[in-house]
């Protein structure tokens, strides 16, 4: 697909008209069942970028999904979320049938309003998600998605009382409740793939800490590490947590503290030395944090080997 400026999507209306569809049931929600897409629309190559919340739920054979730097192929069901401004794109296999089938959520910030939804939205971390992290689904998990979806449909085809928000809105936090059982199931369930990242980033810190410019490189961060591993820091924290009990920022320090331990107990490096050895840029931030993490400050644990 060619780098080109995405195409901005700024109604869900406009996101009937751009699939072929008749104008959507209600302005500010739709529920779009895939297979009512025509083929010839479905075949387009676009970069496309939303002005409200997309979540799907998505069979497709022959199909690519670029998102972020990365691309996902639905042989088997997948659903995905994205947050307003995030670009994404759908890329189909050359001589190869479309065949599309699942379900688009879109729900525009506005129908939010006022809600308490409209301040939680983002806060559901599968919104930063990159796709290789994208949810996969059980038969029975995507049999209660696909209902939840149905019933947002059929509400919004009815008629529009004063219940009819707070109805779909109820729908819609029930999803993303179901939505962080599956995923918090997926990171059990997953283990190989999962201790594959948990190495890679054991060994990522193992050569970061061993390189002899942290001078001048800094404490690494959890962004720049989420980064290296092509993950939202989000995301891998979550996965973390549940594979360890530790955050990204603990093992950070962790490694840190290994690292610390062996300057302190193997060299002549004074306390300050070794700090800015670390990236530290203020001797006292290191005393402090090891001094959290061992009990003890950096002379006393040296002074313990003598």
């Amino acid at each position: 697909m060619a780098s080109t400026k995405p195409y901005r999507v700024r109604t869900i209306t406009e996101f009937h008209r751009l699939r072929g569809l008749p104008a959507p049931d209600h302005p500010l929600v739709s529920v779009v069942n895939l297979e009512d897409i025509a083929s010839g629309q479905a075949a387009n190559a676009v970069r496309v970028m939303l002005d409200f919340y997309s979540i799907s739920l998505k069979r497709c054979s022959g199909t690519r999904f670029p998102y972020g730097q990365e691309e996902y192929d639905f042989d088997e069901g997948v659903m995905f979320f994205i947050a307003s401004g995030q670009v994404f794109g759908i890329e189909h296999e050359e001589d190869s049938a479309v065949k599309l089938s699942g379900w688009v959520l879109a729900i525009h910030p506005d129908f939010l309003w006022h809600s308490p939804l409209a301040r939680t939205m983002k806060r559901y971390e599968f919104f930063d998600y990159a796709v290789n992290e994208a949810l996969f689904l059980s038969e029975k998990e995507e049999t209660t998605m696909t209902g939840i979806l149905k019933r947002i449909r059929e509400e919004c085809r009815g008629n529009i009382d004063a219940f009819s928000q707070d109805i779909i809105i109820a729908q819609i936090e029930l999803l993303l409740t179901y939505s962080q059982r599956f995923y918090h199931r997926q990171f059990l369930t997953r283990k190989k793939a999962n201790h594959a990242i948990l190495d890679r980033l054991e060994t990522l810190l193992a050569d970061y800490f061993a390189s002899d410019n942290l001078a001048e490189k800094g404490l690494p961060t959890v962004q720049a590490i989420a980064a290296e591993l092509n993950m939202s820091p989000n995301y891998l924290s979550s996965l973390l947590k549940v594979l360890t009990g530790q955050s990204t920022q603990q093992h950070i320090h962790n490694k840190l503290i290994e690292s610390a331990k062996e300057k302190l107990s193997t060299t002549d490096l004074s306390v300050t030395e070794i700090a800015y050895a670390l990236g530290f840029e203020h001797p006292q931030s290191f005393s402090k944090l090891f001094k959290t993490k061992t009990k003890l400050s950096p002379s006393e644990f040296r002074h313990s080997f003598n």
